[in-house]
């Protein structure tokens, strides 16, 4: 009788432990609302300290345009160029008075992101507290997923601060 309440219980624990993972496609899947498991991922980099603060990027690649016929016809994804909050946060913006980012950057300071010219975003603001504009905070939660259409790859990437 022990050996099968162990079995029993072995099982069940096993079975909850599968489910309550997922593994890092479907995750990203899930944030973004588009299926990626075709792709395949090329660099992952995960920065997060142990409170949370930090950035994350995943690069994928594409063999065909299937993810590219998702993307379009998903409203939450927005043809290229980024609006004026998504580019300085990935790129920054400067002029003769001011520079403002890019808040998206490797150790070297650098845009995570390269310039894409052809393509496709997807921006989420995950900070709590939205009571000012995002460039106006002194702390970001946000993910952006761009979609290069002329090399068939994803940057999918996080900043916690």
């Amino acid at each position: 009788m022990k050996k099968i309440i162990i079995a029993v219980m072995s099982v069940l624990i096993f079975t909850l432990t599968a489910c309550g993972t997922g593994n890092e496609k479907d995750k990203i899947s899930e944030e973004i609302g588009i299926d990626i498991s075709d792709g395949s991922i090329v660099y992952d980099n995960d920065k997060h300290s142990g409170n949370g603060d930090g950035t994350k990027c995943v690069i994928f690649e594409f063999d065909n345009d299937e993810v590219f016929d998702k993307i379009e016809n998903n409203t939450n994804w927005n043809k290229l160029p980024f609006d004026e909050t998504v580019e300085t946060l990935i790129y920054g913006i400067s002029n003769e008075n001011e520079s403002i980012g890019p808040y998206l950057t490797d150790e070297d300071g650098n845009s995570m992101i390269p310039k894409i010219e052809n393509g496709y975003y997807f921006f989420k603001d995950r900070q709590a507290d939205k009571d000012k504009e995002i460039l106006d905070r002194y702390s970001f939660n946000f993910t952006v997923a761009v979609y290069d259409n002329d090399n068939n790859k994803m940057y999918f990437c996080e900043l916690d601060t």
